[in-house]
């Protein structure tokens, strides 16, 4: 155990000597009340620390003290429904104990040590079987909607000794005995692992099933794939926050964790709240009980905000190991790069563009890139994914800002948010023209199995929002009054596209998720309503006839009707569209 003295304090940033003998990333404890800090650079028998909590009041001389081991989360029953905080302390627990606000030098275990929890063992695990890294040792019911499954960690193997009988233990119980090389190792359902290094995996897979989010313009026209990456840049009140609340209670994944990086503590406590109040449109079960929350708030230090980043995509690897869907989102991984600014000017580093450090880039591939669909290790053989969604923050919505041109480099799907949409009060402020997906190839044929029309359905509406938009500078020019009447058809379709599909209210009872069979159909309900209206058009047909028909205000009010109603509204839809367009031809 190396220990030795601090040198020299500038904010977050620690200076201590006499640590020789320590590596980079090693967890230090500073100063009398044993602040929890981490190595991020060594320069002889210097070491420069970064202190994940209040650094005032720290006198030059005081101990440092290295704890020999790198910075790891606990991992194991009793993770699913909890509040952490960066360093994975919870903080319910600390607010019971304590109160409302986190002292300096509290640490208490991430996961409860005097719970029993209900084990049942694997009946095809014997004593004297061969096992291995990710083998199946047991289940334990963790919440009704969380199976959680009792691994043999990576970078174990032997031959099994002992499995203990069905019961209930602590996390800390021994349930199994293996030997490997001579030696006994006893285990228990508490792993750790260290929050940098990814967790091993057999092979990477194809990224070909969709993530179902519940939100129509994400699901129809910028897909994400299960295993993907996404970002979701925007501006000022441009609704990110409320968008990724909105994705973490209703995406269709079997675990969702969410990030609070930098986020207002407001904002944080409305996430929680709301999740205890929401069901989970699967099962009917209470969203908390598939949830996890990391909140590292604006007012804490800024340092730990990398920590929080690494703790939910740690904490994500590990679910997607027992063969789940999970999803992480961050909001916001630009208030992680301002923390990495900070530290790098305290460290007198070589600023790179706008002042952000040169290894900015990689920092943010490493995060992102622990993204992916996978066959896991060990037996039963099983494949889970992890889906990464990050919120980005450009300062006055200027996407060309470092950390929203590095970010571009490394996903595959870009959701982008537009301030002008949501000053109209367009609701997600998703812009068709600059969000995209890498996704649309790889996925296209799950959607077919259920939904073939759905390639050409989304191609054609973002074809018709392509064509308005240069429609809508002609109009500026000279009037709308010069524009053709099929032009004018085709941007009162837009309209419709824009205001009746991917307009969606995100604290509605019916329209705050919108299921795929929902999605697709209301999509075609227009494009039915527009091929009827320009066939009328070519007969003769005014267009004031066809805006004034009663069908399109039925059309603008599909977002209400619940989802088990709406195949028989679709039916209804499509046989008023076309009788009423019929009885114009005819002069009716």
């Amino acid at each position: 155990m190396v220990v030795g003295k601090i040198k020299r304090v500038s904010g977050p940033l620690v200076v201590a000597e006499g640590m020789r003998g320590s590596m980079v990333y090693e967890v230090v404890y500073v100063g009398e009340e044993r602040l929890i800090g981490e190595i991020i650079g060594l320069q002889g028998e210097d070491a420069f620390i970064q202190v994940y909590e209040d650094t005032s009041g720290l006198r030059v001389g005081e101990p440092v003290e290295g704890s020999g081991s790198l910075l790891s989360a606990e991992l194991g029953p009793g993770i699913v429904g909890k509040v952490y905080d960066g360093l994975q302390r919870p903080l319910s627990v600390i607010g019971e104990l304590i109160g409302p606000f986190v002292k300096r030098g509290v640490k208490l275990p991430a996961l409860p040590r005097d719970v029993k929890w209900p084990f049942t063992r694997n009946r095809d695990l014997k004593v004297g079987d061969k096992v291995g890294p990710g083998d199946v040792l047991g289940v334990v019911k963790e919440t009704p909607l969380i199976d959680h499954l009792i691994m043999i960690p990576p970078g174990m193997h032997g031959e099994l000794k002992e499995l203990v009988n069905d019961g209930d233990y602590t996390i800390e119980d021994t349930i199994a005995v293996i030997e490997s090389e001579g030696r006994k190792i006893e285990l228990t359902m508490l792993q750790k692992w260290p929050v940098r290094k990814p967790r091993p995996y057999t092979r990477r897979l194809e990224p070909t099933e969709p993530l179902i989010t519940g939100q129509r313009v994400i699901d129809m026209m910028f897909p994400i794939a299960r295993g993907g990456k996404a970002a979701v840049p925007g501006g000022f009140g441009s609704g990110k926050t409320v968008l990724l609340q909105t994705l973490t209670k209703w995406a269709r994944t079997r675990l969702n964790i969410y990030v609070g990086c930098g986020e207002r503590g407001n904002e944080m406590a409305d996430a929680l709240h709301s999740f205890l109040k929401l069901k989970d449109p699967a099962s009917g079960r209470p969203l908390a009980e598939k949830a996890v929350f990391v909140a590292n708030t604006s007012n804490m230090p800024v340092a730990a905000r990398e920590t929080s980043v690494f703790l939910g995509v740690t904490i994500g690897e590990y679910f997607r190991d027992m063969g789940y869907d999970v999803l992480m989102v961050a909001d916001s991984t630009s208030r992680w790069a301002e923390a990495m600014r900070e530290i790098s000017a305290r460290l007198e580093e070589m600023p790179g563009e706008e002042g952000f450090p040169a290894y900015l880039g990689s920092r943010l591939a490493e995060f992102y890139e622990r993204s992916g669909r996978v066959d896991c290790l060990g037996r039963p053989k099983r494949a889970g994914s992890l889906t990464i969604i990050g919120a980005v923050s450009p300062p006055g919505a200027d996407f060309s800002e470092p950390v929203t041109q590095n970010t571009l480099r490394y996903i595959g799907t870009l959701i982008a948010l537009d301030v002008s949409l949501a000053n109209r009060r367009h609701f997600p402020a998703v812009s068709w023209l600059l969000s995209y997906s890498r996704y649309v190839e790889t996925i296209e044929r799950s959607w077919r199995k259920k939904f073939p029309q759905w390639r050409e359905l989304r191609d054609r509406a973002l074809s018709i929002l392509q064509r308005e938009s240069e429609l809508m500078e002609i109009v500026r020019l000279v009037g709308p009054d010069a524009l053709p009447e099929a032009d004018k058809l085709l941007l009162d379709v837009a309209k419709m596209i824009r205001e009746d599909f991917l307009q969606q209210n995100a604290f509605h009872p019916i329209d705050s998720y919108c299921p795929p069979e929902k999605t697709v159909l209301m999509l075609d309900v227009i494009m039915k309503f527009y091929d009827h209206s320009s066939k009328a058009l070519l007969s003769g047909v005014p267009l004031d006839k066809i805006r004034a028909l009663p069908v399109k205000v039925k059309i603008a009010r599909m977002k209400e009707v619940p989802p088990e109603e709406f195949g028989k509204v679709y039916n209804g839809l499509i046989n008023e569209i076309k009788s009423s367009i019929e009885s114009l031809v005819k002069g009716g």
